[in-house]
């Protein structure tokens, strides 16, 4: 009987030259931003109502470059986002509390007589224009006038809504806009050039956004530009606390 015997011989592997090595970074600010709106959209469950995260980002790069200038009021965690991009009869106001991560309202709200007819495609901040204007503004005191209760806008976007004083554009309450205005013409009324809404969340919406909280249009108007818009001033981002919505940067 012949006896074959087989031998295998085993090499052992060298671990430190085939395997990979692992180093995780820090996110950068920029990256730390994108979470933060991510967690913000997701939690508020702001997509279920028809806003756009590009949107929601804009205006919330906006709103902590504003915060960063001290213009805001000290415990102002709330910012609104009209989005003009959708029609009159969809509802295109949201209300944020972005300490709690809240949507606090989401509602109609109406443009001017001279931006569109369900749609806006128009902007100007002409006075007389009767067109809506884009961009950051401050939404400060309340004052009686001939539509009631009202509450002023200041903008802030150089030539583009600065005017909105001396035009008298404000947010007020108005009866045509309302679900019955949309189902009698297909769209709501329009105003002189306010984002006005309805009379029955005027007292809300003023009483949520005033003394100084950062109100954002967004429309389609390729020639819009903003230096709250700035994306190098979120250097310095670092993830806003509980407490104070700490927020450093430069424009």
């Amino acid at each position: 009987m012949i006896l074959f015997i087989s031998v295998i011989g085993w090499a052992p592997v060298n671990a430190t030259k085939n395997s990979v090595t692992s180093v995780k970074t820090a996110p950068t600010a920029k990256e730390l931003f994108a979470q933060y709106v991510n967690t913000v959209y997701q939690t508020a469950r702001l997509q279920e109502t028809g806003l756009d995260v590009s949107v929601f980002q804009k205006a919330l790069t906006g709103y902590f470059n504003i915060k960063s200038t001290n213009k805001l009021a000290q415990n102002s965690n709330v910012i609104t986002v009209v989005d003009f991009t959708k029609a009159s009869s969809v509802k295109r106001m949201w209300i944020i509390d972005l300490l709690n991560d809240k949507l606090l309202l989401n509602t109609w709200v109406a443009h001017g007589q001279g931006s569109g007819n369900d749609m806006a495609t128009n902007f100007s901040d002409t006075n007389e224009s009767h067109q809506s204007s884009l961009g950051f503004y401050l939404a400060d005191d309340i004052y009686f006038g001939k539509h009631g209760r009202s509450l002023r806008l200041d903008g802030l976007d150089e030539g583009f809504n600065t005017s909105a004083r001396a035009r008298g554009i404000v947010v007020h309450a108005a009866e045509y806009v309302s679900q019955a205005t949309i189902a009698q013409m297909g769209r709501l009324g329009r105003s002189f050039g306010c984002p006005a809404v309805s009379p029955l969340v005027v007292d809300q919406v003023i009483n949520t956004i005033k003394g100084k909280s950062v109100f954002f249009i967004n429309g389609n108007n390729p020639s819009y530009n903003s230096k709250y818009l700035n994306d190098s001033a979120l250097a310095n981002f670092t993830m806003p606390d509980s407490a104070g919505m700490s927020y450093s940067a430069k424009l």
